[in-house]
C-alpha cells in the first residue's frame, strides 16, 4: 500500500475505531454508520480528500446483518491518493446520514441511491426520487426486487420453459 494512504486509514484507525481491510488488492476502510459525517469531515479537513469521486451501494441480500453496504470513493488530488469508505446498514429500514453539507456533489449520488435501493439519507436536503417515476412503488436494484420478465428460453431448458408457458388453446 502506498505510505501516504497507509497514514490516512492508521489515523482514521486511531480517530474512528475504523477498520482497515484490504481485499483483492483494493484497499477499504470499514467504519461504523453514524460515523460518516465525521468521517467525512475529518478526510476533507484534516487529510485534503478535496473530491468525493463516488457513492454507491451494495446489497448483501437475503443477509440482512448486514444487507447494504454504502461505497464512499474520496480523492486527494493534492496527494493523487483515493480512498474508500464503506459503512454497513441494516436491511431493516437502512439509513445514514446525508454528507450534502460537506461535498455538494453527494446531492443527486445519494438521491439516486435512495431511488434504486431505498436507503434514506437523513437530514438530506432534496431526498426524492431522481430516475423512476415519483410514484413507482419500491427500489429496482435490490436483489429482492420482482424481475417480471419472462425467462429466456433455450435449447437447454426448452422443455422446462415449454411446459409452464400459458400457450393459447384452440
Amino acid at each position: 500500500m502506498e505510505k501516504n494512504l497507509l497514514r490516512v486509514t492508521q489515523a482514521l484507525g486511531k480517530k474512528f475505531e475504523a477498520r482497515f481491510v484490504e481485499h483483492r488488492g483494493e484497499s477499504q476502510v470499514h467504519i461504523r454508520p453514524e460515523q460518516i459525517t465525521g468521517v467525512a469531515a475529518f478526510l476533507r479537513d484534516k487529510q485534503k480528500f478535496e473530491l468525493l469521486s463516488t457513492i454507491t451501494a451494495v446489497d448483501y441480500w437475503p443477509a440482512v446483518e448486514p444487507r447494504f453496504h454504502l461505497v464512499y470513493q474520496f480523492t486527494s488530488l493534492e496527494k493523487n491518493l483515493v480512498i474508500s469508505i464503506r459503512a454497513p446498514l441494516s436491511g431493516d429500514n437502512p439509513k445514514i446520514q446525508t454528507v450534502t453539507g460537506l461535498y455538494a456533489c453527494a446531492n443527486w449520488r445519494e438521491r439516486e441511491i435512495w431511488d434504486m435501493f431505498g436507503i434514506k439519507f437523513e437530514r438530506h436536503p432534496d431526498l426524492r426520487r431522481i430516475i423512476m417515476p415519483q410514484d413507482w412503488d419500491g427500489h429496482p436494484l435490490r436483489k429482492d426486487y420482482p424481475l417480471g420478465y419472462e425467462e429466456p428460453q433455450f435449447s437447454f431448458n426448452f422443455e422446462e420453459i415449454g411446459r409452464r408457458k400459458p400457450y393459447a388453446r384452440d
